[in-house]
């Protein structure tokens, strides 16, 4: 492991270089027993990471609770415009400091350049329109589609349609992140078209802006 990193730092680091980073948790998206591999949002007060299938023993992974700081090394890498850090193993720091980030609202910065310079954060989403995500069988307007093209069923992922200023985006409910079981997986699902609505999620990327959401509420 190397020096550890400031935010700054890491940013200005070549893609596929090593780097080391403290960070906190913020959101465990899954455990792969067979491969004793985690996927995890963390977060500092200056920025986010997203370590992709990072080393992890079952039990460590129980220990990895929201606000837990640990220090991570690996290699900087993209996919598909995704900024993230592979192949990495990491250690908890048991000290004492937790943080735990509020959310921060880019609803105006949506259709920016700017928006990519919080990549992986925790943000929030407000005042935004439901729209149609696509048809039914039947040719009727629907406000989710299992699967980006509606190909899916129950437990897959939900994609979802919000405008805001007259511009349409895409949010997920990524099922690993947010199953089934959880509220904001039903609550896409009672969305109705027209509805107003306000979010929270990690702002991932894939080919562009692609929200993971983990709460969606209706404004009264």
């Amino acid at each position: 492991a190397g020096e550890v990193m400031s935010y700054d730092e890491y940013i200005a680091a070549d893609l596929d270089s090593q780097v080391t980073i403290q960070a906190y948790v913020q959101a465990k998206q899954s455990y792969y027993a067979e491969q004793s591999t985690a996927t995890v949002y963390a977060q500092d007060q200056d920025g986010a990471y997203f370590l992709y299938d990072m080393a992890c023993p079952e039990d460590q992974y129980d220990l990895l609770v929201p606000g837990t700081k640990i220090q991570v090394t690996g290699y900087k890498a993209e996919w598909s415009g995704e900024v993230e850090i592979i192949d990495a193993s990491f250690e908890i720091i048991d000290d004492g400091d937790t943080y735990i980030a509020t959310p921060l609202d880019v609803t105006d910065m949506l259709g920016t350049d700017d928006l990519i310079n919080y990549q992986n954060q925790a943000v929030s989403f407000t005042g935004m329109t439901v729209e149609a995500a696509g048809q039914d069988a039947d040719g009727n307007d629907v406000a989710f589609l299992y699967n980006y093209d509606g190909s899916g069923t129950e437990g897959d992922d939900l994609y979802f349609n919000a405008s805001y200023n007259g511009q349409t985006y895409t949010f997920t409910i990524e099922s690993y992140l947010c199953d089934e079981t959880t509220d904001v997986y039903q609550a896409v699902k009672a969305l109705e078209i027209g509805q107003t609505i306000n979010m929270e999620g990690f702002l991932y990327w894939y080919e562009g802006v692609n929200p993971h959401i983990t709460s969606v509420t209706v404004a009264e």
